[in-house]
């Protein structure tokens, strides 16, 4: 029985650190000034009426060291494509060069940080959102554990505590990844 109640926050500590894991691997992509290829790995474009990630439907390279290049594979997906990059949160300008899209990527002006700090703060977020569901997974696993009489009332209570403190936990280390991503990003 406490081997079960161990491992649901076994569980929930390994699913909540692959959270921090995934956020400073997106982290890692925002590079300031840089073209690299998964910057543009979060834009959704509608494909045939559903929406799909860019890297889906385009190739994605590095022409020079502040220009990305999309090439749809499909000659009708250019222009939705450059939309979908246009209206992204990232504020960029495609040239359309036929199959081509030319992404020169701007000067980091202090502007162009705001907006990358307002990127990093709304993936923070989604890694806090994840943390949260975890913690919901775990107290659902408990209260079935509950109804069907296999563990008391104190052991749900002492394991829920339990789930909470990691919560925290892993919510203060998005914080601090998110704090030295945004100093990193204002940083000139």
């Amino acid at each position: 029985m406490s081997e079960m109640l161990a491992l649901i926050k076994t569980d929930a500590k390994e699913r909540m650190h692959k959270s921090i894991e995934a956020l400073k691997a997106e982290f890692i992509k925002i590079r300031t000034g840089r073209a690299h290829p998964s910057l543009l790995d979060h834009i959704i474009v509608p494909y045939y009426g559903n929406p799909v990630p860019i890297n889906q439907v385009a190739n994605i390279t590095t022409l020079d060291i502040r220009t990305l290049g999309v090439t749809p594979w499909e000659k009708n997906m250019v222009s939705v494509v450059e939309k979908a990059i246009r209206d992204s949160d990232l504020g960029l300008n495609p040239t359309n060069m036929g199959n081509l899209l030319r992404i020169p990527l701007p000067p980091m002006t202090e502007d162009r940080r705001r907006e990358l700090v307002k990127v990093v703060r709304h993936e923070a977020e989604g890694a806090r959102v994840a943390i949260r569901n975890i913690r919901r997974d775990a107290n659902h696993e408990l209260k079935k554990l509950l109804k069907d009489k296999e563990i008391s009332e104190d052991d749900e209570h002492r394991v829920q505590e339990n789930v909470q403190k990691l919560t925290d936990q892993f919510i203060t280390q998005v914080d601090a990844v998110l704090a030295e991503k945004e100093a990193e990003l204002m940083e000139v």
